[in-house]
């Protein structure tokens, strides 16, 4: 690989691995699709550190289970319906949205729950 290009899937990785740290602890922002694209860069640019994200005692096991099966476990499945149901609940609540912001963010939120609970339980 290009040194050059090395060193930008490196920062790059770096940056998703610092966002999805960040995710774990803000719930508008994900957590497993940023370590996602993060171990895809490392395992470009850095196997040994592609291997020690998938080892990871917390973020490891869900991106294993991703990896080989295409699948979410029953409680990430759980808290991320969740989380955005109580959001949208939050929204439509105290935002008192039109019945047109109501609907793009009804289908912004439920598109990806969807993809969600389509996925393979583990």
């Amino acid at each position: 690989m290009n040194p050059a290009l090395r060193i930008l899937c490196l920062c790059l990785a770096w940056l998703m691995v610092g966002l999805g740290v960040i995710g774990a602890f803000l719930p508008v922002l994900p957590t497993t699709p940023f370590l996602l694209l993060a171990a895809g860069l490392f395992a470009r640019a850095s196997p040994q550190l592609e291997q020690w994200l998938l080892n990871h005692r917390i973020f490891g096991a869900s991106l294993r289970l991703w990896r080989e099966k295409g699948a979410i476990s029953r409680r990430a499945k759980t808290g991320a319906v969740s989380l955005m149901a109580a959001s949208f609940g939050f929204f439509f609540f105290f935002a008192h949205p039109s019945l047109a912001l109501t609907a793009i963010v009804a289908a912004a939120m439920a598109l990806p729950a969807l993809f969600i609970l389509t996925r393979p339980v583990e």
